[in-house]
C-alpha cells in the first residue's frame, strides 16, 4: 500500500501558483523577524528580553514534555494501525516490521468467556456495562437476557483478548452496576445460539429417550442430574415425587420424570433462572409425550461360530436377560455384579432403563440375548460394565462391546469411563487395554478400578466449584447404583 500511494504522489500534476505563494509567504516572514529582532536589539533592555524568552520558551518545552507523558499522549500507535516508526524501530539485523508483527499477534490473542450478572432492570444498566467490555476491547458475541422479578440476568458470551484476566473483567463489570457476577471459560460449542442449540437437544430427545439426561446437561451447563426411581431395585416405594409442573429452589430444580420418580438438577456455582427452569421443564414434557423410544439400527457382525447382531437395548429385554442370567455360571455373575448372584435379576430393569444410561446386546441368529452392555451415567464420572454369556465368552464379544460402549461415551462428551472388577478378571482388564487409551488402575481390598481418559481435562471447570471424584465412590455391592447420578464433568 505504501508503495501503490507513493506513485500516486509522484504522478500528481505541479502547480506553479502554489510555489509563488510558498515564496512571498516565506519573504514577508523574514522580513517581519528582522524588524522585531531590530526593535529588540537595539531598544535599552534588548538582551534581557532575548534571554528571557529563551528561558520562557525552555520552561513552556519541559512542561509540555511533563504533561504527555503524564496523561499518556505519547503512546504507541495501536495494533490495528501503521506504526509511526515505520522499519526504524526494528532491532538491527532483523527483517523490517518483524517486531512489530509479534506484538501484533500477542496482541490478537483472544479467549471465549461465559459469564453472567446481574442488573437493575432500568434505562441504561445494560449499556454501562456493553461500554466497559468495549473499553477493555471485548466482543459480545451473543447476549441473552433471563428476567427476575427484582432485576435481570444477562448472559454474555464474550471473545477477551487473552491477556486479559477474569478477575480484572470481573472487578470493571462490577464497578459499572452488575451484581452476582459469574464467569467461565468458553469453547467453540458455546458459539452456536440458544434457539439452534435448544432444537438440536429437543431432536436428539424425541430419536432417544436415553439422551434426555445429557441433553438436560448441555441445555443447562455444569450441573449434577440425579434420577430417583419411584420404586426402588428391590421393589420398595421410595417417596420419590415432584408435581407436574416441577420445583425451582434456587440452585435446584425437581422435575417429574416420565417413567417414575424425580429428576432433580443441582449447579451449586449458580442459581438457575426461570427461563432455564422453563427450558428444561420442556425437554421432560417432550419426552413424557413422545413415550418410550429406542433406536433400531443394529450391525452384524460375523464370527467362526456364526452371525451376531449388536443393537440397543431397553427394559423390554428383560426377560431375556434374565434368561441369560440363568445360563450363565456363579462366577461369571460374580465377576460382574461383585455380590451376591441371587439377587442380580432384582436390577435388571433398573440397569436396562435408558434413564441411567445406555445398553448395547448382543443376540445370536436365533435371537438368543448372549452378552450385555452398560454405559450408566454416574455423577462426574461414566461407568462401563460387561456380561457375556459363559459359552460365548473368549470370542472377542467383550471387546466389541466395550469398543461400541467408548465410542456412546466420547459422543455423549465424556471425559472418561471407568470399570469396576475384580482384579483376577482378565479378561475385562484385556478389554480396557486393547482399547488403546491412557489407563488409570486402583486396587481397594481386591476391587479393582481401571478408569480410561477419553480426552484431557476440560479447561472450562471453575477451581473454586470443581469437585474431584474419589475411587472408593465406584461401585457398591451389586456393581451399581438404585439412584443413577450423571452430571457434567
Amino acid at each position: 500500500m505504501t508503495d501503490v500511494t507513493s506513485s500516486k504522489s509522484a504522478r500528481r500534476p505541479h502547480h506553479w501558483r502554489r510555489d509563488l505563494v510558498e515564496l512571498a509567504a516565506l519573504f514577508t516572514a523574514v522580513a517581519v523577524a528582522d524588524a522585531v529582532a531590530n526593535m529588540i536589539v537595539h531598544g535599552p533592555d534588548g538582551p534581557v528580553l532575548l534571554v528571557a524568552s529563551a528561558i520562557a520558551l525552555i520552561i513552556t518545552a519541559g512542561f509540555h514534555t511533563w504533561w504527555s507523558r503524564r496523561h499518556g499522549h505519547d503512546h504507541t500507535p495501536p495494533v490495528d494501525g501503521p506504526s509511526a516508526d515505520g522499519a526504524s524501530g526494528a532491532h538491527e539485523g532483523a527483517p523490517a516490521g518483524a517486531e512489530e508483527r509479534t506484538d501484533l499477534a500477542a496482541d490478537t490473542a483472544t479467549a471465549l468467556w461465559r459469564m453472567r450478572a446481574t442488573v437493575r432492570d432500568a434505562p441504561g444498566s445494560l449499556a454501562a456495562l456493553c461500554t466497559v467490555l468495549a473499553r477493555r476491547r471485548v466482543d459480545i458475541l451473543t447476549l441473552q437476557t433471563h428476567p427476575l422479578a427484582t432485576g435481570t440476568v444477562d448472559e454474555f458470551l464474550l471473545r477477551a483478548p487473552a491477556a486479559l484476566p477474569a478477575r480484572q473483567l470481573t472487578r470493571e463489570i462490577s464497578l459499572a452496576g452488575g451484581s452476582d457476577i459469574w464467569i467461565e471459560r468458553a469453547d467453540t460449542h458455546d458459539l452456536v445460539d440458544a434457539p439452534t442449540r435448544v432444537l438440536g437437544l429437543a431432536t436428539r430427545t424425541a430419536l432417544d429417550a436415553a439422551e434426555l439426561p445429557l441433553a438436560l446437561r448441555q441445555l443447562l451447563g455444569r450441573c449434577t442430574i440425579h434420577s430417583l426411581p419411584a420404586v426402588s431395585p428391590a421393589g420398595r416405594p421410595t417417596g420419590e415425587s415432584a408435581p407436574v409442573e416441577g420445583i425451582l429452589e434456587s440452585t435446584t430444580m425437581r422435575l417429574r420424570d416420565p417413567n417414575g420418580g424425580t429428576i432433580t438438577v443441582e449447579r451449586h456455582h449458580l442459581p438457575f433462572t426461570p427461563t432455564e427452569f422453563a427450558r428444561a421443564h420442556a425437554l421432560v414434557e417432550l419426552d413424557a409425550r413422545l413415550g418410550p423410544r429406542v433406536p433400531r439400527s443394529r450391525d452384524v457382525l460375523t464370527l467362526p461360530e456364526g452371525r451376531i447382531t449388536v443393537r440397543r437395548a431397553d427394559q423390554s429385554d428383560v426377560d431375556a436377560a434374565t434368561a441369560m442370567h440363568e445360563r450363565c455360571s456363579a462366577r461369571t455373575l460374580d465377576l460382574r455384579y461383585h455380590g451376591p448372584v441371587g439377587d442380580a435379576d432384582r436390577y435388571l430393569d433398573h440397569l436396562l432403563s435408558p434413564r441411567h444410561g445406555r445398553t448395547l446386546k448382543v443376540q445370536t441368529a436365533s435371537g438368543r440375548l448372549v452378552a450385555l452392555g452398560h454405559l450408566l451415567w454416574d455423577g462426574e464420572e461414566t461407568e462401563v460394565a460387561l456380561i457375556v454369556e459363559d459359552a460365548w465368552q473368549r470370542r472377542g464379544i467383550g471387546s466389541e462391546l466395550l469398543g461400541r460402549l467408548v465410542a456412546l461415551a466420547v459422543e455423549a462428551g465424556c471425559a472418561s469411563v471407568y470399570a469396576v472388577t475384580q482384579a483376577s478378571n482378565t479378561g475385562m482388564v484385556a478389554a480396557m487395554r486393547g482399547l488403546g487409551l491412557p489407563l488409570d488402575y486402583q486396587i481397594e481390598g481386591g476391587t479393582l478400578v481401571v478408569t480410561a481418559r477419553l480426552r484431557g481435562t476440560d479447561e472450562r471447570q471453575t477451581p473454586a466449584t470443581d469437585e474431584t471424584p474419589h475411587a472408593t465412590t465406584h461401585g457398591t455391592s451389586y456393581g451399581i447404583r438404585p439412584g443413577a447420578t450423571y452430571g457434567t464433568r
